[in-house]
């Protein structure tokens, strides 16, 4: 076991690396400069770019970059809050966008687990067929487009809830973007626990379960949906990463001032650093979760890991 993290931490090192160098080599290929303002001479930018070190090759400024990355240093703001530490700016959002995508998380998982164990028991049914018709058209759908429904219907016409958000309604702001958010893993974790469990009931040590007599909901409990984990982890990781880093146009639908509405403006403003932090952050979160499923795969099923060791 032991080889295998160490094996799976060096990829992750090496991946977060290379994320990080073709993020500068996209910054240095995009159009456009962070000083775009038309007061400011050929002169004036010529000593901005020297005051920020822009004027030095790509190679020194990114050795640069990442020295002072790994002291927690992501540089300054060139142009949203000029000369602000792009750490601190960060660091103010992410917790947000963590909060609206940990709730859109736990609420995708618990509605896709009961739509995909219900679709999956009552198999060729009415019952099924709506839970799977309800999957399809969560996964069709955009998530702004269900943002905009809930904008329209529960916060403009019923006032539930506030349209945009409100820091002094921090808990009722985060709700709608979290349900637009958990419509899409609600669909997607459905369909595969509903094809897993199918899968499994179908097995030949379920009917032997079935003829020792065990109830039928220690069975699912027990053998059933234990059984059905593997794949629903598999697509579970990228979809938690997304959600936790939240959606860049729902959190512009709803006001959100989270790291999605960082980035966008980041890539606005030809902010570089912004731009690159955040979306080394987005990358940072992604191999983290992908690690820890790997890491959840050796121990949910030992011969995953045994076979990796052996690869």
């Amino acid at each position: 076991m032991k080889k295998y993290l160490i094996k799976r931490i060096m990829i992750s090192i090496a991946t977060l690396f290379v994320i990080l160098l073709v993020l500068f080599l996209m910054m240095e290929l995009m159009p456009g400069s962070p000083f775009n303002d038309e007061k400011l001479t050929e002169a004036q930018k010529a000593l901005l770019y020297a005051k920020y070190g822009l004027d030095q090759p790509l190679v020194v400024r990114f050795f640069t970059y990442l020295k002072n990355m790994l002291t927690g240093d992501f540089g300054v703001s060139y142009a949203i809050n000029k000369n602000y530490p792009v750490a601190l700016m960060v660091k103010e959002r992410l917790w947000l966008s963590c909060k609206i995508g940990l709730l859109a998380v736990v609420l995708g998982t618990i509605f896709g687990f009961v739509l995909g164990t219900v679709a999956a028991l009552k198999h060729n049914s009415w019952v099924d067929t709506l839970c799977s018709s309800i999957a399809v058209f969560g996964v069709s759908i955009p998530s702004y487009v269900f943002a905009l429904v809930l904008c329209y219907f529960v916060a403009f016409k019923l006032k539930l809830f506030p349209i945009l958000y409100n820091a002094k309604k921090p808990i009722a702001s985060i709700v709608l973007p979290a349900l637009a958010l958990s419509f899409s893993p609600t669909a997607s974790i459905a369909r595969f626990v509903r094809s897993e469990m199918l899968d499994v009931l179908n097995s030949d040590y379920i009917l032997l379960v079935k003829a020792k007599g065990i109830k039928d909901y220690k069975m699912i409990f027990s053998h059933v949906l234990r059984n059905s984990l593997i794949p629903v982890i598999t697509v579970l990781g990228p979809i938690m990463v997304g959600l936790l880093t939240g959606s860049s146009v729902v959190e512009k639908v709803f006001g959100i001032p989270g790291v999605g509405l960082l980035l966008i403006n980041g890539i606005q403003y030809n902010d570089y650093n912004v731009t690159i932090s955040c979306a080394f952050v987005y990358s940072l979160m992604y191999v983290v979760v992908m690690l820890i499923v790997d890491i959840l795969y050796g121990f949910i099923d030992p011969r995953i890991r045994i076979t990796k060791e052996g690869k």
